[in-house]
């Protein structure tokens, strides 16, 4: 395949562990906009890279009219476990103040081949009050220097997924793909821009069928990361990244159905296969835990 920017086979399919089963989660949307009533999702995601699977995925989100929960858990599935046995869970969760969502509360979970990954973080406001990541980043003469500004007006990654569109209009609508995303996931700050694309139609196997939105994303490191790394350079870089946005029924908010990058290996893909979601009566969203166990 000619050189690549992840390096050696091993260090790439360290980049494809289940933590990229919510990979899609740093491509989400800003968290600014009224909820409005109140529904859950229930949703199951595959990972492919050219065409083979590589992992699965679940999500739960809870929307109500003062509050969300979100968790999630993966793990690598077929010949790739073989090659590189992994799982991972997260969650987050915050309030709902009349337009904003924020949130208080993340953490994620993830083990690959033995090797322990771990970050817990609480914020209020959209600052970053606390958090614990291990282990930490490796020093490095040329890695960007995270300062406090940078943990300042930020939301956690998977918080960032759940899309709120403001107003009385149509919820899936080209304004859903326009913002900027200042997103935080305990060690790096990367910006994240959603560009309307187009409109499209999905189906998954069970559960949603209908109109999506498409978004471009566009990737911007801030922060934590090392510019001359040519994983960076190649997001940086990359154009064709798509997130397509489906809606949680009973509510004003969308997230992600469908994830798709292009590497050098073949496209990526995150995609449901099931995908339901119902309408909630008044009451508070399921106190699901941020550190679900893995599935």
């Amino acid at each position: 395949m000619g050189s690549a920017p992840w390096g050696s086979r091993n260090n790439r399919l360290r980049h494809l562990r289940p933590s990229v089963l919510l990979a899609a989660t740093l491509a989400g949307a800003g968290l600014s906009g009224a909820a409005q009533a109140q529904g859950k999702l229930e949703a199951r995601y595959t990972v492919t890279l050219a065409g083979i699977p590589l992992g699965t995925g679940v999500w739960v989100i809870d929307i109500a009219p003062d509050q969300y929960t979100a968790v999630a858990s993966g793990r690598t599935t077929g010949l790739v476990k073989l090659i590189s046995d992994g799982s991972g869970s997260g969650g987050a969760r915050g309030t709902i103040a009349g337009a904003s969502m924020l949130p208080t509360s993340y953490a994620s979970s993830t083990t690959s081949d033995k090797r322990a990954d771990e970050v817990r973080m609480t914020l209020r406001a959209g600052a970053v009050k606390d958090v614990v990541a291990e282990p930490p980043l490796e020093p490095s003469p040329d890695r960007v220097p995270v300062t406090e500004a940078h943990r300042k007006g930020v939301v956690d990654p998977m918080s960032a997924a759940i899309i709120p569109v403001v107003g009385k209009g149509e919820v899936l609508a080209p304004d859903a793909c326009k913002r900027r995303l200042a997103i935080f996931d305990g060690r790096q700050r990367v910006d994240i821009d959603l560009v309307f694309k187009r409109m499209d139609q999905v189906r998954a196997d069970k559960g949603y069928q209908g109109s999506v939105v498409v978004c471009q994303v566009l990737y911007t490191p801030v922060a934590g990361h090392r510019p001359e790394r040519p994983a960076i350079k190649y997001l940086i870089a990359q154009r064709d990244m798509e997130m397509w946005l489906a809606p949680i029924a009973g509510t004003r908010v969308l997230v992600p159905f469908r994830f798709s990058v292009p590497t050098p290996f073949g496209l990526g893909v995150l995609q449901a296969t099931y995908f339901v979601a119902n309408a909630q009566p008044a009451q508070a969203a399921r106190q699901a835990p941020v550190n679900a166990r893995t599935q």
